[in-house]
């Protein structure tokens, strides 16, 4: 097993420099490589990136699903996990995913933990334990074998948001789906800047209309409406 760690990044330098040494940090034999996927930041980014040992890539593309994918098509690992550059798996991230293979998963996400005290988000982290679509999201990080990513043409290049939802619903109409039983630390910041309340209801209104077939300018308008968020 090699992994290829691919991570989609815009204006993210208070962020990558902590996150790529976490990583090498808990490296492994396992590790292939890790990819950064820049769209263009106009803030240090690139340079900490480069300082911190990882992989500037610059496609001159915009999107997470276009960053994602161009990071797959250039990875040489056989299993993809992508992360965001705001979020810290857990220090034995390499040998999850590999037992996590081993028990038959070609894919699958850690559960929920947020860099904040607070209650309500210890109670949303509660619920990601359960197998339910709304409790899953691509700040938990996703592992992908890279033959069933391809198979389902990775992610949807038309989707601006909810492109991540949309992957695990396609995939795990054909593959099992493991979520493991540790807890990827994901930044509260969405939260701070707005407010656990604001949060859920732009969560909760964008994914139902998402379940409903609006459009994806509906859902991103709706959302940046709602909040803000960078």
């Amino acid at each position: 097993m090699k992994v290829s760690v691919i991570i989609p990044t815009l204006n993210e330098a208070k962020n990558i420099g902590k996150l790529l040494g976490f990583l090498r940090q808990n490296s492994a034999p396992e590790l292939a490589e890790i990819l950064v996927v820049d769209a263009g930041s106009t803030d240090n980014t690139a340079e900490v990136v480069r300082a911190a040992g990882g992989t500037l890539l610059s496609p001159g593309v915009r999107g997470r699903a276009r960053q994602m994918n161009f990071g797959a098509s250039a990875a040489k690992g056989d299993v993809l996990y992508f992360v965001h550059a705001d979020t810290l798996p857990p220090a034995t991230y390499l040998e999850d995913i590999r037992r996590a293979r081993e028990e038959g998963f070609p894919l699958g996400s850690y559960q929920s933990a947020y860099d904040t005290r607070s209650l309500l988000l210890k109670i949303n982290a509660f619920f990601t334990r359960f197998d339910f679509l709304w409790c899953r999201g691509g700040d938990q990080t996703l592992f992908v074998d890279r033959p069933v990513f391809e198979a389902l043409n990775g992610y949807r290049e038309d989707y601006c948001i909810m492109e991540e939802y949309d992957f695990i619903v396609r995939a795990r109409r054909e593959h099992p789906f493991k979520i493991m039983d540790k807890a990827a630390l994901i930044s509260a910041r969405k939260y701070e800047e707005n407010s656990y309340i604001r949060v859920q209801l732009a969560n909760l209104v964008v994914f139902n209309m998402y379940r409903l077939g609006y459009s994806q300018e509906r859902l991103a308008n709706t959302y940046t409406k709602l909040l803000k968020y960078r």
